[in-house]
């Protein structure tokens, strides 16, 4: 594989780092992008590697000369408030910048003739943010004008930024670096990904998704003992995944009461998923079904995108809510189907203390990427070192569940679906 994961950078770094620290990652730091002996075997010395994230020796800004931004844009995640604090804690104390600035819902606060004025950010405002869910600064989705983004920065002088989002948000903030290289400003655009899908590109995790599964267990264990209380009860769930199925994978792993799994990656036929639902009704009396929100979108199309330009997903949940109900009562069996869509109250929610850590973990690299001039890239975690993915690399598929690997196959082992369902 061709090694396309340089970071670009604003230039030389030549003032010393402030931090009072007990280690530096050299810039030659690296981490093996496949640390498996056989890629190492077929490299012919020269591994694809991602450079590692950590504090530099050097920087490129000197720290009081620093006017930071940051923005969160997309759907509420839990840890975007941990993710603000922290991004404000060491900048503030760590680094001694103290022009650090809040945009107000997403990309549109850096449209100036909509009125949105930042929020001064301090160690005092963001003192307890972490504790509550949802963001302080607001959301939103679509697409800004980026001559007019851009145009923001420079008049106020900001020479960092940082995006907190998905895929869309990513996207945005990779023409704002490119637009700010055409007009040669020195602005360090760093993102931080943020789904609860857990799909972003060349990063183990995402913040949230921890999370996400965790709450999950509730509505979970809810169905299960919905489906127990109802003659041939069927406990139904959906959970988050666009286009892949993560959550409700670890969801079920975790809970290990779930049957029936349906993701966006294993396509099924309703004939099939209806005929395993007798058999199971036919032995236990009950079974519980966990849905991914992108499953079955070939059963219940709909037209359009939304503001990001995501294509607008049918409602799967309800839509087998009746597919269910219709089909036992055809077949003159006696079925009760229970509905659960947990999806808001679970992206609202505030991180759990692992989401939290990891949190400021990705907040710390992101400030320490920026300080050193890092641009075009966004923070991730990879092998088990926090590393620094080009942007272009972090958006250019999503990350998805192989149908044929160890992750499914440990979902069909603990609930005992069939393999295929075509």
């Amino acid at each position: 594989m061709k090694d396309t994961f340089g970071i670009r950078s604003l230039g030389p770094c030549r003032v010393e780092s402030p931090l009072d620290c007990r280690f530096f990652v050299d810039d030659d730091g690296r981490v093996l992008l496949d640390a498996t002996l056989a890629a190492c075997r077929d490299c012919d010395g020269k591994p694809v590697a991602l450079e590692q994230a950590g504090p530099r020796r050097r920087i490129f800004f000197e720290p009081r000369s620093v006017r930071a931004a940051v923005v969160t844009c997309g759907g509420l995640c839990p840890g975007l408030n941990d993710v603000i604090r922290a991004l404000t804690m060491v900048l503030w104390h760590r680094y001694g910048a103290r022009s650090i600035m809040g945009l107000r819902y997403g990309y549109e606060g850096l449209i100036a003739r909509l009125g949105h004025e930042p929020i001064p950010l301090n160690p005092d405002v963001v003192a307890d943010i972490h504790k509550h869910g949802g963001t302080i600064l607001g959301s939103s989705r679509g697409h800004q004008d980026m001559g007019e983004m851009v145009a923001f920065l420079a008049q106020n002088r900001i020479n960092v930024l940082f995006a907190i989002g998905g895929d869309g948000t990513q996207h945005g903030a990779l023409e704002i670096a490119r637009e700010r290289e055409r007009r040669n400003l020195d602005i360090a655009v760093v993102g931080i990904p943020k789904t609860i899908d857990n799909d972003i590109s060349y990063t183990q995790r995402t913040f949230g998704f921890e999370t996400a599964v965790a709450i999950s267990q509730i509505p979970i264990a809810s169905a299960h003992m919905e489906s127990k209380g109802a003659r041939n009860g069927v406990g139904l769930v959906k959970l988050m995944g666009r286009d892949c199925g993560f959550v409700a994978a670890y969801a079920t792993l975790a809970s290990s009461d779930v049957n029936l799994v349906l993701i966006p990656e294993v396509p099924f036929r309703l004939e099939k998923v209806m005929a395993f639902l007798e058999s199971r009704l036919q032995r236990k009396s009950h079974a519980v079904i966990v849905v991914a929100e992108g499953a079955g979108q070939d059963l219940v199309p709909v037209e359009g995108a939304d503001a990001s330009g995501n294509k607008k997903l049918g409602d799967i949940g309800v839509f087998l809510k009746k597919a269910i109900t219709e089909h036992f009562s055809k077949i003159r069996m006696p079925a009760t189907v229970r509905y659960i869509d947990p999806s808001y109250m679970i992206r609202s929610a505030p991180a759990n203390a692992d989401d939290s850590v990891f949190c400021f973990q990705l907040a710390e690299k992101a400030v320490h990427a920026a300080m050193a001039g890092r641009t075009g890239l966004v923070v991730g975690i990879w092998n088990d070192h926090f590393v620094h993915v080009p942007m272009e690399k972090a958006i250019e598929s999503r990350k998805k569940i192989d149908p044929t690997g160890a992750l499914w196959q440990s979902v069909l082992d603990n609930t005992g679906q069939p393999a295929n369902l075509m």
